[in-house]
């Protein structure tokens, strides 16, 4: 597929490095040349410097005979107007980060296909983590009746103290679940009957939504009502999660360093209570009396900010701490260690942007922090081999596994004896190196 991508910031530059190394055939745009010359160092695509708005620019990078234009730079208007423009000229299908309200209307008229603002896509996901306290992950497929859960395994989790999933499920009785994926030391491993499970994994587990609290029972997780949040920082991220969980009825607590932007976020959160300090200084933390229904959002600016503030929440009794992280590589490195849940932009960006590269009848894609895999919800076609094989006699390729299906509106956990029919949605979670084999085996 032909992707050009409009903007080389954060999201741009993630996207462009994440589609290359998948194969895609990727054109970044980017208007400042000292960027530009940066992402042509260090990427294996085509690198265009110029106004990814102009039509002069746009034809420069063969936008006719795309298949998709991201636009995802830091205006607006600038990616609704090379939305626009790309259109025009014969791009097949348009993408743009819109982040203003007030502009999304009427945009199909401009020949926007689908619109995106992944800093509100993060605080969305921070709200959901928030109401399941201990959770990594909590991702919602099958219109919200399966999910897939993620957390590090505790001691106390019947995963531990089993030989295999395979014995365990034996033992187990009344609840459908499987272990889809294990990540150990930065490894990942797509699970099967004989994986063994050890403390301190990060798994996940496919169940149905109502035995949501089982897969918690699983991986050992302890369930906690969170009465505050705590959120560190006044950046758009922040003050688009603080607007949430002030409207789930959350007491909220703003922590930033800097008066005017601590003065302007009282300003807007009347109910909330605004601290001027530093988010990493246990004093500030310790005013709050911080406790066991409490929860630590980080959400600077800053990477070091966020974890060390977390770290210090923790270490003083806080029941959660999520931070914002930038650089995914300190994912892996910090799970388990003070730190209960990651958001990243990036990714948030990614989990909107996928579904419209992968092939087939894709209803979502989720990528994950700590490993490059995929999970998609994939609708099976009439004409897809898949059909009438069950899932022990479905050629899946290694480093894929189905966790869920949903099928006439019920939804369940498949086992071996699975039939395939079309028109099912299959919950899969697939390794990089599997994900071409999975969209041909269900889409041809």
């Amino acid at each position: 597929m032909r992707i050009i991508i409009v903007g080389a910031g954060a999201v741009g530059s993630y996207l462009a490095s994440r589609l290359s190394t998948e194969g895609q055939d990727v054109v970044v745009i980017e208007a400042d040349p000292k960027r530009a010359a940066e992402l042509q160092d260090s990427l294996d695509a085509l690198v265009i410097t110029g106004n990814g708005a102009s039509q002069s620019v746009l034809k420069e990078a063969q936008v006719d005979r795309a298949d998709l234009l991201i636009a995802v730079s830091s205006s607006d208007g600038a990616n609704i107007l090379a939305s626009h423009a790309a259109s025009i000229i014969g791009v097949k299908r348009t993408v743009a980060r819109v982040e203003d309200p007030g502009l999304r209307q009427g945009l199909t008229d401009l020949e926007v296909d689908a619109v995106i603002d992944p800093g509100e896509s993060a605080a969305q996901e921070i709200q959901t983590l928030l109401g399941e306290s201990g959770v990594s992950e909590l991702v919602e497929f099958a219109r919200g009746q399966l999910v897939l859960v993620g957390g590090i395994v505790q001691a106390a989790s019947p995963l531990v103290s089993a030989a295999s999933l395979a014995e365990l499920r034996k033992s187990l009785n009344g609840v459908d679940w499987v272990v889809t994926a294990v990540v150990r030391g930065g490894r990942t491993i797509v699970a099967h009957g004989e994986t063994e499970i050890r403390e301190g994994d990060h798994v996940l587990v496919m169940v149905r939504e109502e035995d949501l609290d089982h897969a918690k029972d699983l991986i050992g997780l302890r369930t906690r009502k969170i009465r505050r949040a705590i959120i560190l920082g006044t950046t758009r991220v922040a003050e688009l999660t603080a607007d949430l969980l002030e409207s789930q009825g959350l007491q909220v607590i703003i922590i930033d360093p800097d008066p005017d932007r601590c003065r302007i976020a009282a300003e807007r959160h009347s109910d909330a209570l605004v601290v001027v300090g530093d988010p990493t200084d246990p004093f500030v933390l310790d005013e709050l009396e911080i406790g066991e229904d409490d929860a630590v959002v980080a959400l600077t600016g800053s990477d070091e900010v966020n974890i060390l503030a977390c770290l210090v929440a923790k270490a003083m009794g806080a029941a959660t701490t999520i931070s914002r992280v930038y650089r995914l590589t300190y994912v892996g490195l910090l799970a388990g260690f003070g730190i209960d849940a990651t958001v990243s932009v990036r990714l948030a960006a990614a989990n909107s942007i996928l579904r419209f590269v992968r092939r087939g009848r894709i209803h979502s894609v989720v990528t994950f922090q700590d490993t490059d895999a995929e999970a998609i919800e994939i609708e099976v076609e009439a004409s897809s081999p898949a059909v009438g094989k069950t899932l022990l006699d479905l050629p899946l390729p290694l480093g894929a596994v189905i966790g869920g299906i949903l099928r006439e509106g019920d939804v369940f956990v498949p086992r071996g004896s699975t039939e395939i029919r079309p028109r099912d949605h299959l919950i899969i979670f697939a390794l990089p190196a599997a994900m071409s084999s999975v969209e041909s085996l269900f889409s041809r």
